[in-house]
């Protein structure tokens, strides 16, 4: 019995050895395989640290400290927009159903048609201690009313300072001091692959901290035409989850830093599935200084057309060498199509053909790399443009210009300038005829932005917003209170039946 024991043990010994010297052989000649032959003084590369290398290497990221310093900075923004019927640009006929069923049919017989109740919601990011907010453009347009929510739960009043529906900023305004505020961060530095956070307030829930990475910049989605004939998109894509709601919110790196403001998803659905693009903070920076100095942006014009080549079919890209005489490469530069005469790269000797391929010794090698660039300076700042031309490269001084051409300061003229036409006081015996007070009589719609809202010579003007107006004087006051693009005019045409209401598109003149 002692000898099968013993021999039973030394069978399970050596045969326990064999298998630890197998399994360290097979390990020792697969970790070959896949690291192969390492140069002196680098270390080996394998697999996630499977083979017992870069396991506990790396230091562990904690998202803890940015993300206690950037929820109390980011907000909740509820909008309301009030009821409101809008013209659908016929003069309304009688409905002869309306003793029967009232007017809910009359947009079916060219009446107004009414809009119910709107309320929405999004985030934004305290700028400064006394209560200055950067959002979205589309978070707050055509709202009533703004009402903002911090972290610890009190809630404020805002009143808008300003908006730029071309790169989807605006800058909204709380009555106080001491808040807590995010500092300005550098969206240059940002490499791919680094940790990002977003900070915001997603579908309606408490305020939610998400993680993920940089995963591309300098993205254009074409989602800011939309709004404005001159967009301007170079994003920031992450994959940190971003909702309905997270709009306007604090895309933040782990020191805390603001470094983009949350502005749009890639989805199918309409909720987050993967992408998530943010506005660069260099690029948040600049508007958000001239809207709370000039009240508007002082947007810069370099004075060149191209083609987004990263969206061209092949077929419009032989055409396009064609046209230009060079063969076309994406990541090689920007092509200038068009030089217009006048504007700032034509004085500056630039001609069409030629490849930008930096600004100001930053290197650029497509359009949204070039908006991104011009849209940090302002008219009359002088740049350096570096350019190709049958092969060899050209630097040339450039004075930017503004949309109308000069290095003037752009004003932001009051509204009642913008609104062009003709504009008189209803004469008294017309307001007693419809039974009221008074009202401001458009006779000439003009070529302002009454004419793009589609009203007729004709209209009377009884309210702005909701608010009751009886002469020109308290048009122009109204009109003075009201910034952004979130204006609406109430009226009526004499003999016709019915009231309208005319949304006003600022856009690009806002």
């Amino acid at each position: 019995m002692n000898m099968n024991f013993k021999s039973i043990l030394a069978v399970v010994a050596i045969s326990a050895g064999t298998a630890v010297a197998s399994v360290w052989g097979y390990g020792k000649y697969v970790e070959h395989q896949h690291a192969g032959v390492q140069e002196a003084g680098k270390l080996p590369v394998n697999y996630a640290g499977f083979f017992g290398n870069g396991s506990n290497n790396g230091a562990i990221v904690d998202f803890t400290p940015a993300a206690t310093t950037g929820t109390p900075a980011v907000v909740h923004i509820k909008t309301k927009t009030k009821a409101r019927q809008v013209n659908n640009n016929n003069r309304k006929q009688r409905n002869p159903f309306s003793d029967l069923f009232g007017d809910d049919l009359g947009d079916f017989f060219g009446g107004p048609r009414v809009i119910p109740e709107q309320l929405a919601s999004g985030s934004g990011v305290l700028i400064t201690d006394d209560g200055y907010i950067v959002t979205n453009n589309h978070v707050i347009d055509g709202a009533d009313e703004i009402n903002v929510t911090l972290a610890n739960k009190k809630s404020y009043k805002a009143s808008v300072i300003g908006a730029d529906p071309s790169s989807d900023l605006a800058v909204i305004k709380i009555e106080g001091k001491g808040f807590p505020y995010l500092v300005y961060g550098n969206s240059d530095e940002l490499k791919l692959g680094q940790w990002v956070l977003a900070i915001g307030y997603p579908l309606t829930l408490d305020v939610t901290v998400t993680a993920g990475i940089v995963s591309a910049k300098s993205r254009s989605i074409g989602i800011n035409g939309r709004q404005s004939q001159t967009p301007v998109e170079s994003f920031i894509q992450t994959d940190a989850a971003v909702n309905p709601g997270n709009s306007g919110g604090a895309l933040i790196n782990t020191a805390g830093e603001l470094v983009g403001i949350n502005s749009a998803i890639a989805s199918p659905t309409g909720s987050y599935a993967g992408y998530s693009y943010a506005i660069p903070v260099n690029i948040v920076k600049k508007i958000v200084t001239d809207i709370v100095k000039f009240g508007t942006v002082q947007r810069a014009y370099i004075g060149i057309q191209y083609a987004p080549l990263e969206n061209m079919s092949d077929d419009d890209k032989r055409q396009l060498e064609k046209e230009l005489g060079v063969s076309l490469r994406e990541g090689e530069g920007v092509y200038a199509t068009a030089i217009p005469a006048g504007g700032a790269a034509a004085i500056a000797g630039l001609k069409k053909g030629d490849i930008v391929t930096k600004i100001n010794g930053v290197p650029v090698t497509n359009g949204p790399e070039l908006q991104e660039q011009v849209a940090r300076y302002k008219p009359g700042d002088k740049i350096n443009i570096t350019y190709k031309r049958g092969g060899k490269e050209n630097t040339a001084s450039v004075t930017l210009k503004n949309k109308a051409g000069n290095t003037d300061v752009v004003k932001n003229s009051s509204l009642i300038e913008k609104l062009g036409g003709t504009l008189e006081n209803l004469d008294k015996k017309v307001a007693q005829a419809n039974e009221i007070a008074g009202g401001v009589l458009v006779k000439k719609v003009g070529d302002g932005i009454l004419k793009k809202s589609r009203m007729q010579d004709g209209f009377v003007i009884t309210g702005v917003n909701g608010k009751e107006v009886k002469n020109l004087d308290e048009l122009k006051e109204l009109l003075s209170v009201y910034k952004g693009s979130n204006i609406r005019l109430d009226g009526f045409y004499p003999g016709f039946e019915g009231s309208y209401t005319y949304p006003l598109n600022l856009g690009d003149d806002n």
